[in-house]
């Protein structure tokens, strides 16, 4: 059975060396996608970022 598709947009990022060796070795030792790291590393800052904001 096929996955369901998401509902979002390609983007095209350029990121420092370091961070995306970094980011594939995280992926790698706990078996997620680098998308899936991605996002909810940024679900996470734009929640805390919109907390702080709300102070």
């Amino acid at each position: 059975m096929a996955r369901e598709k998401k509902d979002g947009r390609h983007i095209n990022l350029y990121i420092e060396r370091e961070i995306i060796e970094s980011l594939e070795k995280y992926c790698e030792k706990v078996g997620q996608t680098k998308t899936v790291a991605i996002e909810r590393a940024l679900k996470q800052y734009l929640a805390e970022f919109q907390k702080d904001k709300e102070k």
